[in-house]
């Protein structure tokens, strides 16, 4: 099922960022993709920017086991209890990494219209030094990263269909990341963030 050993080391500066393009078999990611857009519970939330509120343009919902909400861009979300399906790519996660998640953030993008603009995971509840796991699923998507401070440092990465994609350490200090929108007729995408909400 799984490909450990195949990462991609980013080399970012001030970061710890590593890409599994092959994290799932493509039978297995082609499998969890269907299951996924049919048991997750998905919602499309408001969310307020510059005194202006649009429907957020993605759908998501948050899943966890210890009760605790999780709060960003003025919204805040309650836990659904882990499906099985996210608690099977949590522990194989978890098994690669040897860190233990507590929460998952699921985003569905519908078509190349829907996004998640430039922002760092970087909320009080997920602590100093964050752990983020990405897990990818559907239509390959360009993720692009910034440095906050230098704005010269940029990186661009496709997630293409069954990939992992882990950020730690100082990533979220220091780096910006974004998922932009795309004027390509492309199919729907699902991403399943997992952290540790404190």
């Amino acid at each position: 099922m799984l490909f450990p050993e195949e990462y991609i080391d980013l080399k970012m500066q001030d970061a710890e960022v590593r890409y599994y393009p092959e994290f799932l078999t493509k039978e297995n990611a082609d499998y969890y993709f269907k299951r996924l857009k049919q048991t997750i519970e998905w919602q499309q939330d408001n969310i307020t920017l510059f005194g202006k509120t649009y429907l957020q343009p993605r759908l998501t919902a948050l899943y966890g086991n210890n009760g605790l909400p999780y709060t960003y861009s003025n919204i805040t979300m309650h836990p659904k209890k882990f499906t099985k399906e996210l608690l099977i790519i949590k522990e194989a996660i978890e098994n690669l990494i040897h860190s233990s998640f507590t929460s998952c953030l699921a985003n569905l993008y519908r078509d190349g219209q829907d996004s998640n603009g430039w922002h760092a995971d970087d909320e009080k509840e997920l602590g100093d030094k964050p752990i983020i796991a990405s897990v990818s699923f559907g239509a390959e998507r360009v993720f692009h990263f910034k440095h906050k401070k230098y704005k010269n440092l940029k990186r661009r990465l496709i997630l293409s269909h069954g990939s992992l994609l882990i950020m730690k350490g100082n990533t979220q200090k220091f780096w910006l990341h974004q998922l932009p929108k795309t004027k390509r007729k492309i199919n729907s995408r699902i991403n399943l963030t997992y952290r540790i909400i404190k």
